[in-house]
């Protein structure tokens, strides 16, 4: 337990942040699971419409600090990838 008013302040922001992170977190495993849904239905138009909304929800939790960096831009490359390749199949 915290003993100094520092460490309980301390406590307390990790709390909030915690809370703050598992939903920017799960937003962003959302919008990730849209777009991998609309490639599994062959659906070009809501596959690129879905993966407008992600790609900026993916780099802003990478700036945040919820997901690694070269994780959400690989993410994002993966992605942009496979909607790519629906074009030509």
């Amino acid at each position: 337990m915290a003993n100094t008013k520092s460490a309980k302040k301390a406590a307390r922001q990790a709390v909030r942040r915690t809370e703050i992170n598992k939903s920017r977190r799960s937003a962003l495993k959302t919008e990730v699971r849209r777009v991998e849904e609309a490639i599994a239905s062959g659906d070009q138009s809501a596959a690129l419409a879905a993966m407008k909304t992600a790609e900026p929800l993916l780099a802003r939790t990478a700036q945040k600090g919820v997901v690694p960096k070269k994780a959400a831009s690989r993410k994002v490359s993966r992605l942009t990838a496979r909607v790519k390749a629906m074009a030509s199949a």
